[in-house]
């Protein structure tokens, strides 16, 4: 498979709606795998959606390693979110920043699997902010609209 560049913040891509996968074939598998293949290479990402390689398609991965989770998600919907929780989140196309970033506790999305079966997950606490970060990809947000502090240290390195 292949590995993309990451598309960093000032992109036009990143800031569309994405559109919606028609048909789960061997184009969306192509770009589930490119998607895994590009998260793995870069060793410091724990999602990575479609738009932050320049394609505007609604589909993301995550990959948490060390607690052995793995989600590959095709026009995924969050259709419940619970609580509030403020954590400190980064981003692969915000490179060097880092923000408080209030967001659901608790979700359950709806997506696509590669087999093309409707599934879906309840997901709380990490998990649920890592699918809302990646989904907002997809609807041209980036953590940092949403960002009530920054870390200045982050920041500075970033510079």
């Amino acid at each position: 498979m292949a590995v993309y560049q990451i598309i960093k913040d000032g992109d036009p891509v990143l800031r569309e709606k994405a559109k919606p996968i028609t048909a789960v074939n061997d184009a969306a598998l192509r770009l589930l795998n490119n998607l895994r293949d590009t998260l793995r290479e870069t060793a410091r990402g724990v999602g990575l959606a479609a738009p932050q390689i320049g394609i505007s398609k609604r589909a993301f991965v995550i990959e948490i390693a060390d607690e052995d989770i793995y989600y590959e998600m095709i026009n995924p919907q969050i259709i419940k979110m619970d609580g509030r929780e403020e954590g400190w989140e980064g981003c692969l196309s915000v490179p060097g920043v880092e923000g408080l970033v209030p967001r659901a506790e608790k979700l359950k999305v709806k997506y696509l699997n590669r087999e093309g079966q409707e599934c879906e997950l309840f997901a709380e606490g990490y998990l649920a902010r890592v699918v809302q970060h990646e989904n907002d990809h997809l609807d041209g947000i980036l953590f940092t609209d949403k960002t009530i502090a920054f870390n200045k240290d982050s920041e500075e390195e970033g510079e």
